[in-house]
């Protein structure tokens, strides 16, 4: 097996955990409010990760510590609101929605860094609103807050990941990750203590719930995620990815038992060929299998 296929079956185990992420914290919300999971799920994946990768955060400088902070201020929006979002909507739903933030990213980075909007993200982004109003709105053609809240996490997601990009080639990425999950925690524990009652879990069910969103979820989620891009291409890290919601349906259903309806499930199908066509460059494909059987012909003569 080479590296690259390694890097993504890597990639595709970060990917279930991220879709079981959704029923998870479900699990936890039963027990726990938002602040309150959300705090022990990053402190507990902030000590893992620090007690894993020490010998970076020894050699953490001011700049690292700043943009940490910044990054973190970003990622606790993304997480409170994914977290308060699945108080009123169901996990299938959640997990297409927040998908749209691989449709966000090229528009936001055209906006922010004045880059070029391919016409495949143009065509993406009009097949995804037709894939969320189908899957979100009811019968009064309203769209419930749990559903808005999740979009607001995309967009946030789509802003944490260009940003992310920024930082990492000015500082040590991993300081930087681990860091930010700290920051993260810290928020989370100040807002939790002046807004609601903190606690452990009660249950031995939403101890696992929490204990695999810190660990599976985010820990080692995010650390493999950046190892694993480094011997695999964008092409198949953003298709991999891309496979985050049906996972989470399918957790959805098998745990929760959550159906959407059939209206529900053809705007999840277009939503998610939106993801695929803005985020898959079909033409550059072509071209590289062209190169490769041409490099295939010319060795045989």
């Amino acid at each position: 097996m080479t590296k690259q296929h390694r890097a993504d079956m890597l990639l595709l185990m970060v990917t279930v955990f991220w879709g079981a992420s959704y029923i998870l914290t479900k699990i936890g919300l039963d027990s726990l409010s938002p602040f309150n999971l959300t705090a022990l799920r990053f402190i507990i994946a902030f000590c893992v990760s620090a007690i894993i990768f020490y010998k970076h955060i020894l050699k953490i400088d001011m700049s690292t510590v700043k943009y940490a902070f910044i990054l973190a201020l970003i990622l606790f929006g993304v997480f409170i609101s994914m977290t308060f979002g699945l108080e009123y909507t169901s996990a299938s739903n959640a997990g297409f929605l927040v998908s749209l933030s691989v449709v966000f990213i090229p528009i936001i980075s055209a906006v922010i860094l004045k880059q070029r909007v391919e016409k495949r993200v143009v065509i993406g982004v009009c097949l995804a609103i037709v894939g969320i109003a189908l899957l979100t709105l009811n019968s009064q053609l309203k769209v419930s807050i749990g559903d808005l809240l999740c979009i607001l996490c995309a967009l946030l997601f789509a802003v944490h990941i260009i940003v992310t990009g920024v930082y990492t080639q000015k500082v040590d990425s991993i300081a930087l990750s681990v860091l930010q999950l700290g920051f993260v925690g810290l928020f989370s524990i100040v807002f939790s203590v002046f807004t609601e009652t903190v606690k452990l879990p009660s249950t031995g069910l939403s101890w696992f719930a929490i204990l695999a969103l810190s660990i599976l979820c985010t820990a080692v989620g995010y650390i493999v995620q950046t190892t694993a891009q480094q011997y695999t291409n964008a092409t198949h890290t953003g298709l991999i990815l891309s496979l985050e919601p049906v996972f989470s349906a399918i957790f959805a259903f098998a745990f929760l038992g959550e159906i959407l309806s059939t209206k529900g499930y053809i705007g999840a199908f277009i939503l998610l060929s939106g993801v695929l066509v803005a985020e898959v460059d079909f033409k550059s494909q072509d071209k590289s299998k062209l190169t490769e059987v041409k490099s295939v012909k010319e060795d045989v003569v």
